[in-house]
């Protein structure tokens, strides 16, 4: 799956999230409503999701991206959250104005997730 809409920055911004470890799957940004910006599936990776369970994932972000806000005051924000699921590991990282959602293989390191973790917080800061 491939979606273009923005322009070369997001591209580039999401081949770089890719390029991070062989064991990354996809990379989406997602604006504020849920509509995906930018999205790439790996090479070589097959989809566990359809293009419209995707679509309907992403929506779902946005939803409780602002559902966790009304904990913001409390809480203070959310940097990113980490699903851990059988088949696939799922993080979703808030940056200001977009939602960056990537998925990687279940059987990596937790350390090296929470590394990639990081370095995708760094590379989208500016979204």
């Amino acid at each position: 799956m491939k979606k273009r809409k923005n322009g070369n920055n997001l591209l580039s911004i999401v081949e770089d999230i890719l390029d991070l470890d062989p064991m990354m799957r996809f990379a989406a940004i997602i604006d504020l409503k849920g509509n995906i910006s930018e999205a790439i599936m790996k090479e070589g990776k097959t989809s566990l999701k359809s293009q419209r369970e995707e679509e309907h994932f992403c929506k779902q972000v946005a939803v409780r991206r602002k559902i966790r806000r009304q904990f913001d005051k409390s809480l203070g924000p959310v940097d990113y959250v980490h699903i851990e699921r059988q088949r696939v590991t799922q993080v979703v990282v808030y940056p200001k104005r977009k939602t960056v959602y990537v998925t990687m293989e279940p059987n990596m390191d937790i350390s090296r997730k929470l590394k990639i973790i990081e370095e995708i917080k760094k590379k989208t800061s500016s979204l």
